[in-house]
């Protein structure tokens, strides 16, 4: 673990549809300083020198004409292709971490919202780790509608994450999404509580 003194740093996971958003809501409101990885994957993804690795490593139809990540296109090669996943995860990680250490550093309390927390090896910067989970058909029509996407595509990014059960396996805390939204805002605010005591 990275010497960070006097920082509650809480990292948030799950499965993708599971809820995470709202989770990270509640903890915002609660004062928590929340670092988005899937925001930060976004501005890296715009990096010149992200660009080129992505270019000579993986494949130069990735970054289009107007010299932007294609990500439609990366989001269909990564996820059907396991190999290419793990070479761009490879290549990605390192610059998020970087920005994610950054921004801890001027934290005094933070929310560390990472889908990919354990793939990044993330897990090691936090106190504690929180997951949220649900059934996997719950999951995808919850993709399907908030990514305007099919169910078969849902199914496919979900199987290219870990299970339920790696994360219950992983984590301190463990939010099992399948009821309402005021049913998670209560889970979420049980953890806040615990964390506190």
């Amino acid at each position: 673990m990275l010497d960070l003194p006097n920082i509650r740093i809480v990292g948030l996971t799950g499965m993708s549809g599971a809820g995470k958003s709202t989770v990270s809501r509640v903890f915002a409101e609660r004062g928590y300083d929340v670092i988005d990885c899937d925001a930060i994957c976004r501005e890296v993804a715009e990096r010149e020198d992200f660009l080129a690795e992505v270019s000579k490593k993986i494949s130069p139809q990735l970054v289009s004409c107007d010299g932007n990540l294609d990500r439609r296109l990366t989001a269909r090669l990564i996820f059907g292709d396991e190999s290419k996943r793990r070479l761009y995860n490879r290549i990605i990680y390192p610059y998020v971490t970087y920005e994610v250490i950054d921004r801890i550093r001027r934290s005094r309390r933070a929310l560390l919202d990472a889908p990919t927390l354990f793939e990044a090896r993330l897990e090691g910067v936090c106190s504690h780790v929180a997951a949220v989970v649900a059934d996997v058909e719950v999951c995808v029509k919850r993709i399907a509608l908030r990514d305007s996407i099919s169910e078969e595509s849902a199914r496919a990014r979900l199987s290219a994450q870990h299970s339920a059960d790696f994360f219950r396996s992983n984590s301190d805390f463990l939010i099992e999404n399948n009821g309402s939204e005021a049913q998670l805002i209560q889970a979420a605010n049980k953890i806040m509580e615990q964390l506190e005591m």
